[in-house]
């Protein structure tokens, strides 16, 4: 199975499935998933690609002129604390975390045509940064490993194209 979603994938689902675990934990957390809260996390959740906190403002700025950057840094900051998002730091911007149920460190594919991006959440992965850090001495505080490459849609149009002059 593939980490990145295939042609027939149904997108809303993970909406309709982020946004409904969010309420869930939430209500278990004793925390509001105020209106606010909740745009952001499905813009975020609108595709598989990270987004940037002012492409975010942008967007909410549509619907609402009142929307300015420490709002959007706030909501930023509660959904990375109830890890419902991830900030991906090589490339400043968010992605929906799909195990928001767990703390947890993640690893990363991003592709580095269509900018998908893959959660693995591969316990043996981080066991073993852990491990070679507490080797050397180092306490680890937060893991986060991004891996830049090609996801398997862009490398099937790559091999038939041979020489692409961008991806979409």
């Amino acid at each position: 199975m593939s980490a990145f979603p295939g042609e027939n994938h149904d997108h809303q689902r993970c909406i309709d499935d982020a946004l409904g675990e969010a309420e869930r934990l939430c209500l278990q957390r004793g925390r509001r998933l105020t209106p606010l809260r909740r745009r952001v996390l499905e813009l975020i959740w609108e595709s598989h690609q990270p987004v940037k906190a002012y492409d975010l403002l942008a967007r909410l700025r549509q619907g609402s002129a009142s929307a300015a950057p420490p709002t959007v840094y706030r909501t930023l900051d509660f959904l990375m604390a109830e890890r419902f998002v991830h900030r991906l730091a090589s490339i400043n911007a968010y992605v929906g975390c799909g195990h928001p149920e767990h703390s947890h460190n993640g690893q990363f594919l991003i592709c580095r045509y269509c900018h998908r991006v893959a959660e693995l959440d591969d316990h043996s992965i981080e066991a073993a940064l852990d491990q070679r850090a507490g080797d050397l001495g180092f306490v680890q505080l937060e893991q986060t490993v991004e891996i830049e490459g090609i996801c398997p849609r862009c490398r099937a149009r790559l091999d038939g194209d041979n020489a692409p002059t961008s991806m979409e």
